[in-house]
């Protein structure tokens, strides 16, 4: 079951997302969330503390979509490496976007929040041990995972903020990888 402060959290990152961080205020996450006002002060005192909050109901979040994909089975050839990656960044950019916006949003505000930065710093080393992991099933080098964890960051913020009706990142993606591997196919 989901708690009240959950409810808020997740009401705060669908505004996060959707309306940008001028439009995050206490006031508006009761709302967004059908709560009485004065809820969301209540768990959380200060923006800093709203937006240190977010940050954690989204790696939580997070960590579920990450369990459901580790069920999955592990890609054995850049193929299927290949369509992993791609399947995971038109997640990121369709069926999860306002999340994904709100991910974008924090790492701006973090910029002057040293608690939310810290904070942030957590699920970076995550997702790029995952990559290196999924690398190293192909014959990639690990060290490389970072390379790839920036590519489909920079990727992913590019099709958010210049969306192309048919995104497919298939064929940059087989490019980048097998440039990670040393196997370029011209």
């Amino acid at each position: 079951m989901v708690s009240q402060r959950e409810l808020l959290l997740d009401a705060a990152i669908d505004l996060l997302g959707s309306r940008g961080t001028r439009a995050l205020t206490h006031r508006a996450v009761d709302q967004a969330a059908a709560m009485p006002l004065g809820s969301a002060s209540n768990y959380f005192r200060t923006r800093e503390a709203l937006l240190c909050g977010i940050t954690e109901r989204l790696e939580k979040r997070e960590n579920a979509d990450w369990e459901t994909l580790n069920r999955t089975p592990t890609p054995r050839t850049i193929d299927e490496l290949v369509d992993a990656m791609a399947n995971f960044v038109v997640r990121a950019v369709q069926a999860d976007r306002t999340r994904t916006l709100a991910r974008y949003a924090l790492s701006l505000e973090a910029q002057t929040m040293p608690a939310l930065q810290e904070n942030m710093r957590s699920g970076h080393p995550r997702l790029t041990e995952w990559a290196a992991r999924l690398l190293s099933n192909v014959g990639a080098e690990r060290a490389s995972a970072r390379i790839l964890v920036d590519y489909l960051d920079g990727v992913i913020l590019h099709q958010l903020v210049y969306p192309t009706p048919d995104f497919d990142p298939r064929s940059a993606l087989d490019q980048v990888v097998r440039a990670l591997r040393g196997t370029v196919v011209s």
